[in-house]
């Protein structure tokens, strides 16, 4: 009865097709008809639709407003914004893995034709048929094109997706897959209501009847934009096709009409009239991608009137422009090729252009590997074969690991063990990353170039993303990092006052809305490259939640590229990173390249490299030595093994990673040498890089740096021996190094490569082995030069990660003793100017709740420890009484001021802490706070001052909220 009732439906919904389609345009014909829509229309639509049973392919349609009928379904189609439409495509496997684009947000459901169980309903995929329940009148942009390869699809879905995120309503479809005649007719309403109608054109296009159908039909409506992909609007002439004229042709070409099924003379009008529409020009090959897809949205935008779209989008292209990469291209990057092309083959399955000279160095790789995670030994050889190639692999994710198993196989290892064989069961290996699906890890030790690997992909296949997405990888400012990326991603991540709402959400709630606002904008069919660079443990120092949890899921159209130092991360199998061959090292050592060495001097650079360890950062440093100064490799190696070190203890992880590499550590105090001498009475370089080595890892403002090189007390540690040996070596040098000012200080160090230079003017970035070296040269010193920079210069707008540094230092977070103590004036200032609004705005802008909390309790216990000293005599040792002396006197009495400016600054704090835990629904501890607070003011200001009454009215707002609770949770 059921499957007469949908036969039934069906054949209504052809013949209701049929008819209202001819009469809306006498351009069209039924999809019955025209040989260009259905080139083998059904004769039948009973035995079609039995004959489809067999089949993935047929869409039902299920309304949320609960039609019965598809006829209504159908006729509201017409008139439907539709989103994310690939007629009858099969799931994409680069973006479905996502868990939101597995339903629509109107909750339209496919339902897939089986014989066995016709009511099995799948939700909707991109790549399905998915109508929105809103009516419109009319769709702004057709999108139609022909092929299966993963370039192409990424690409088209791209397209669309960044038409419809300006809200620019479209129709995609690829109609060569669709199998019945309703979606013909839902496909060619779709095309006669549209504004515009883009035609994707590859080189199989031309052979495709719906192409050419396409083709003809837009330009008879004069509304076509062709866009050339892989191709150019000159290649697309009639007789270089036929007469297979050209490399592009050759194999491309011919007769097309004849696999076109159509006529000739129809096929040659619709390929003479591309030349025609010449005002778009969009051709899209493999370095322009994004170039092309903004200007098509941009051309567009402004041919239906939309010109907010296009200031939108030239203002964000002004930022990225600017923003985007965080260090410059190195122009003089070598080697790696290998790493590149392994890079592009993992993240895209394939590689192309430049790249495929390359690809032949790539090493075999088992097929097992990329296909498959691997049988288990209990799965019978019957159920292999039954299963082989048929069984899809999924994602599975947990908090400790992301991995693909096989369904199947993943039942049978889940299933208890037998305690006969529980012995000698071997430990399940981690899952091995399937290529193509977007995610490469790179691992290597510190100093050996994986950040300049990561930063020459990015530069090369940046057009392939819409942008590349930054994030240092340390722990305590991972998070951080990962929640500025708002700003480029146009999305709020602040919280929102909702203390009158119904229910207040926590705190580990707003965190997780926030990251999840980030998480949901990267897993679009909008492709970005996330790298995540220096990745030091795979959870987050603060919650110590896994940091795949910021991470979109792997598979869909964002990629993601991880560089660390540890072994693994998150059970993906790394790329390790090797040295550079002997020739790469030598290139990089010889500085000027026009410079001839001899064997002997051949030999010496040689030993460099062996004594280095072949680090890439050694060998760039060496090579710059020898193209600032005038000296031969042997002589430096002679410098270099002479150079004392200086006195530090060797303990801990890191000691132990610097105690390895010693030669290296006298190569740098080689170049503080060189520093000392050429900067004259002061060393104002080496100061730089003593006291970048407590400012955060991002990249640090120069203003900053100067201000704490200047705090940093003058040493000389150097002998007099040393000092003459330096002059023989820098007796070359150009009068340019007598320091005259900081710029020309900045210069010295991105010469010898101690630093490099930022993107952001007025930036310069250190690498982490120079910082942990010279953090245990200078700890003192630098630290509190390091503070008290923050103090003066720091702006919480602009420095927000530099502030955090400061405040580990000050508060000693963790397990991390108090570096730095000021004294009372300036620890109030910082506390004041620095500490309070960085807790206020990393609470409300980037909803991180715990961190800032944590923050302004450890502001409160040293405020709390500093009144406890005003309060405490201050002679102690005078414990005997003596009649001409009067009673000791206590820090608050002997500055009055300065003891009430340190009360108040203190209840200022607990009113904060009070305020933002309200929005965190810490009522008791708010009611706590708030009435120390009120107690403190009434004390020094009275009860009728301003701050008195503020924290009044404080406390009875928190009461209300307090008892309304107490109410709401009574029985």
């Amino acid at each position: 009865m059921a499957h007469e009732e949908d036969t039934s439906r069906l054949r209504s919904l052809a013949i209701t097709t049929s008819r209202n389609f001819s009469s809306s345009s006498s351009a069209f014909f039924s999809a019955s008809q025209s040989p260009f829509f259905s080139p083998t229309p059904p004769t039948d639509t009973a035995s079609n639709f039995l004959q489809l049973q067999g089949q993935h392919s047929s869409i039902w349609l299920s309304s949320k407003s609960g039609c019965s009928t598809l006829r209504v379904a159908q006729q509201q189609c017409v008139e439907l914004n539709t989103r994310g439409i690939l007629s009858d495509m099969p799931t994409n496997p680069l973006a479905s893995i996502s868990g939101e684009t597995q339903k629509d947000e109107n909750n339209d459901f496919v339902q897939e034709e089986n014989p066995k169980r016709l009511d099995r309903r799948i939700p909707i995929t991109p790549s399905s048929v998915s109508l929105s329940s809103n009516r419109i009148s009319s769709c702004d942009v057709f999108i139609g094109f022909f092929g299966r390869k993963s370039p192409l699809l990424r690409f088209t879905n791209w397209l669309q997706a960044e038409l419809e995120i300006q809200g620019i309503s479209c129709f995609i479809s690829d109609r060569s897959r669709c199998r019945s005649s309703h979606k013909h007719g839902l496909v060619e309403r779709a095309m006669n209501i549209s504004t515009f109608g883009v035609v994707i054109l590859t080189r199989k296009s031309f052979s495709n009847p719906y192409t050419i159908e396409e083709l003809r039909f837009f330009l008879s409506k004069k509304n076509l934009v062709p866009m050339y992909f892989d191709l150019g609007s000159g290649d697309c002439l009639v007789r270089d096709i036929v007469e297979k004229r050209g490399e592009l042709w050759e194999k491309h070409g011919g007769e097309l009409w004849s696999l076109y099924g159509g006529i000739e003379k129809e096929w040659r009008e619709a390929i003479d009239g591309l030349p025609r529409v010449d005002e778009w020009k969009l051709e899209a090959h493999d370095g322009n991608w994004r170039d092309c897809i903004l200007r098509s949205v941009t051309l567009l935008a402004l041919r239906l009137g939309r010109r907010s779209v296009v200031e939108r989008i030239n203002k964000w292209r002004e930022k990225t422009d600017k923003e985007e990469f965080p260090f410059p291209r190195n122009e003089n990057f070598i080697g790696r090729k290998k790493e590149l092309s392994d890079l592009e083959f993992v993240l895209f399955g394939d590689v192309s252009g430049d790249s495929e000279r390359d690809y032949f160095e790539l090493k075999a790789r088992p097929r097992r590997k990329s296909v498959t995670i691997g049988w288990n030994k209990r799965v019978s050889l019957d159920e292999r074969r039954k299963h082989k190639g048929k069984e899809a692999l999924v994602w599975r994710e947990s908090d400790k690991e992301i991995e693909i198993q096989n369904p199947e196989v993943a039942h049978v290892e889940n299933q208890p063990k037998s305690k006969t064989g529980q012995k000698f069961t071997r430990k399940r290996r981690s899952s091995k990353i399937l290529y193509g699906k977007g995610v490469a890890c790179v691992s290597g030790e510190s100093g050996i170039g994986k950040t300049e690997l990561l930063l020459e992909f990015a530069y090369r296949h940046h057009q392939r993303y819409k942008l590349v997405l930054w994030i240092g990888g340390e722990s305590r400012y991972i998070r951080q990092n990962y929640l500025n990326l708002w700003s480029f991603l146009e999305v709020d991540v602040g919280i929102e006052n909702g203390i009158e709402k119904s229910r207040i959400r926590s705190f580990e709630e707003h965190e997780d809305a926030a990251v999840s606002h980030v998480r949901k904008e990267l897993m679009r069919n909008i492709p970005f490259l996330i790298v995540v660079d220096n990745l030091e443990s795979e959870k987050d120092w603060w919650d110590r939640k896994p940091v795949m949890d910021l991470l979109p899921r792997f598979g869909g159209e964002t990629h993601i590229i991880i560089s660390t130092r540890l072994p693994r991360v998150m059970n993906i199998e790394p790329l390790r990173l090797s040295y550079l061959s002997g020739v790469e090292a030598m290139q990089l050592m010889q500085g000027n390249p026009t410079d001839q060495h001899s064997i002997a001097e051949i030999d010496a650079l040689r030993m460099i490299e062996e004594k280095l360890g072949r680090i890439t950062l050694g060998l760039a440093i060496v090579g710059s030595i020898l193209s600032e100064l005038p000296i031969n490799p042997s002589r430096l190696l002679d410098t270099i093994k002479r150079m004392p070190l200086q006195d530090i203890t060797w303990s801990g992880h890191e000691g132990n990673s610097l105690k390895r590499h010693s030669f290296l550590l006298q190569l740098f105090e080689v170049c503080f040498s060189i520093f000392d001498h050429a900067d004259g009475p002061r060393s104002f370089a080496t100061h730089m890089v003593l006291a970048s080595s407590w400012f955060a890892p991002s990249p640090i403002p120069v203003s900053l740096l100067t201000f704490a090189a200047q705090k940093i007390p003058k040493k000389h540690h150097s002998t007099q021996c040393w000092k003459k040996l330096i002059h023989s070596l820098t007796c070359g040098c150009p009068s340019s190094y007598v320091r005259k000012s900081e710029a020309e200080a900045v210069s010295m160090l991105l010469r010898f490569n101690i630093a490099r230079s930022s993107v952001r003017q007025g930036f310069i970035h250190f690498h982490d082995l120079i910082k942990m070296y010279v953090r245990r040269r200078a700890m003192v010193e630098a630290s509190e030069a390091m503070v008290h920079a923050v103090l003066n210069c720091g702006s919480v707008w602009d420095h927000m990660d530099h502030l955090w540094a400061a405040c580990f230092l000050m508060f000693g977070f963790g397990t991390d003793p108090i570096a730095v103590e000021l004294k009372v004036p300036d620890m109030l200032y910082f506390v004041e100017k620095v500490a309070m609004p960085l807790a206020y705005r990393s609470f409300t802008t980037f909803s991180r709740c715990e961190p800032a909390m944590e923050l302004l309790r450890r502001c409160t216990d040293v405020l709390e420890a500093a009144d406890q000293a005003f309060v405490t005599p201050v002679e102690k040792w005078l414990d005997k009484s003596f009649c001409c002396m009067g009673p000791v006197q206590t820090g608050a009495q002997l500055n009055p001021c300065l003891w009430q400016e340190l009360a108040l600054l203190r209840a200022n704090v607990l009113e904060l802490r009070a305020k933002l835990m309200l929005r965190g629904a810490q009522f008791d501890i708010a009611d706590d706070l708030i009435r120390k607070a009120l107690f403190i003011r009434s004390s020094i200001c009275g009860d009728d001052h301003k701050l008195t009454v503020s924290a009044r009215e404080t406390l009875s707002k928190i009461t209300r909220l307090l008892a309304t609770v107490q109410i709401s949770s009574s029985p």
